[in-house]
């Protein structure tokens, strides 16, 4: 994806705040620099810089993107919505806080949007993942996994991007009801047993791998699978930033899917 490379654009891209810099946080910051149309950096604050975080911070910026840790992910978005900022957030492991963040925001009247993975191409292939469990849902045979592949430093496991597809399939497929984590460790105490309608998903960790995300159908003489990998973060990055671009002067929660139009 390219920025949009119009003067309009130059002269309207919004001014950014970005709490996280690791390794997306990072991406961002140097899309931004080598592509400035997508807006401009006003500031960047680590996860442990973000206490320091004032109101008058809050006001030299249009939108912020939150990609810190897991820990300290819905602490920043409530303090930027209570600033009135929008928030693009990518931090994943903190989703049972997601419900009360966004009836904050629309309480508030704020803009907020929430992605597991802001990659264009992974937003296709939940749609992709979406459609296609419908239609297995009517070959039983064709029994269902995930896997997921990122980088040794990631926090959370499975991914958010995992858990993602995951859910959207047990929406779509009658037969599944849960889904369980799985890896080659059997006797990890985090794993569950799983059952005859729990999806099984595994988590595996390897040196500097972005993200790759695999959901297999199996039946007794065939194999279908859909895959995504990412070949850099700058992926990530650009969507992270079209997203920022499209929320900046709305209101209201959304999702990836209302950038796309999907």
């Amino acid at each position: 994806m390219t920025p949009p490379n119009t003067e309009y654009a130059q002269a309207t891209a919004p001014r950014i705040g970005l709490i996280g810099r690791g390794k997306l946080g990072s991406a961002i910051a140097e899309e931004l620099q080598h592509s400035p149309q997508w807006g401009r950096l006003a500031w960047a604050y680590g996860r442990t810089e973000t206490q320091t975080l004032l109101p008058d911070a809050f006001a030299q910026v249009d939108v912020v993107i939150e990609c810190s840790t897991p820990q300290s992910a819905r602490d920043n978005v409530l303090l930027a919505l209570n600033a009135g900022v929008p928030v693009v957030c990518g931090s994943t492991g903190w989703l049972e806080a997601l419900p009360e963040v966004e009836a904050f925001c629309r309480e508030h009247q704020g803009a907020f949007l929430y992605a597991a993975n802001f990659s264009i191409g992974v937003n296709l292939f939940f749609a992709l993942n979406r459609f296609l469990a419908q239609r297995m849902a009517d070959w039983p045979d064709y029994l269902p996994r995930l896997s997921e592949t990122h980088h040794t430093a990631k926090k959370d496991a499975p991914s958010g991007t995992a858990v993602h597809l995951a859910e959207d399939l047990i929406r779509a497929h009658p037969a599944w009801a849960q889904w369980h984590l799985e890896d080659e460790d059997a006797n990890a105490a985090t794993h569950n047993a799983g059952s005859a309608s729990s999806l099984p998903v595994r988590a595996n960790r390897q040196a500097d791998v972005p993200g790759t995300h695999t959901v297999v159908y199996q039946s007794p003489i065939d194999l279908l699978e859909i895959r995504h990998e990412a070949l850099s973060r700058r992926g990530f990055a650009q969507g992270a930033l079209t997203a920022a671009n499209w929320l900046n002067g709305k209101t209201g929660v959304f999702r990836m899917p209302d950038v796309l139009g999907l």
